[in-house]
């Protein structure tokens, strides 16, 4: 049989002092300031610190609110398959576009730039060598298209037209 422990001798087992009522809320106050400032700092997440200084490596701080660059389909189509675009292929040279020339004449007459290089002429103003030669490229072109479509502009026969009349009207007088 096992005997009991002997007593200590000296001083009688000194009883457990209980807290007072103060102590315990000191305590509980110092455990709740300990605890309110186990947290990041307000703002943390708006205005991240920037860590590069330590680490060196990258020049730009990574924004910890930006998250996953996957698309996210705003509609459910109800597949769940994700829709994956075509490579982008590249495309061939674009052909020019041929327009019939009555088309082309057409274009030709209501082409604005045309117009003020006409009207700039017509003024007396200079053109540049660039502005000149496309202008008469123009006007070439224009030429083969009426000779193409048969178009012809008889200036002199309308000039000789008109001064009959006047010579008509001055008779007449």
């Amino acid at each position: 049989m096992k005997q009991p422990a002997p007593a200590q001798r000296g001083k009688p087992a000194a009883k457990n002092k209980r807290k007072s009522r103060e102590e315990l809320n000191q305590e509980a106050r110092d455990r709740k300031r300990d605890k309110k400032h186990s947290g990041h700092k307000a703002g943390s997440r708006a205005n991240p610190e920037t860590q590069s200084a330590s680490k060196g490596k990258s020049n730009k701080s990574a924004d910890p609110r930006l998250g996953s660059k996957k698309p996210v389909a705003l509609v459910a189509d109800g597949t769940t398959q994700t829709v994956k675009k075509p490579a982008a292929q590249p495309k061939p040279k674009a052909e020019k576009v041929r327009l019939t020339p009555q088309e082309e004449l057409a274009k030709l007459e209501n082409d604005e730039r045309l117009d003020t290089l006409l009207d700039r002429l017509e003024n007396g103003e200079t053109l540049s060598g660039e502005e000149q030669a496309w202008l008469d490229e123009t006007l070439d072109r224009i030429d083969e298209l009426m000779e193409t479509l048969g178009i012809a502009l008889d200036d002199d026969a309308e000039d000789e037209q008109a001064e009959e009349d006047m010579m008509r009207l001055l008779k007449g007088h």
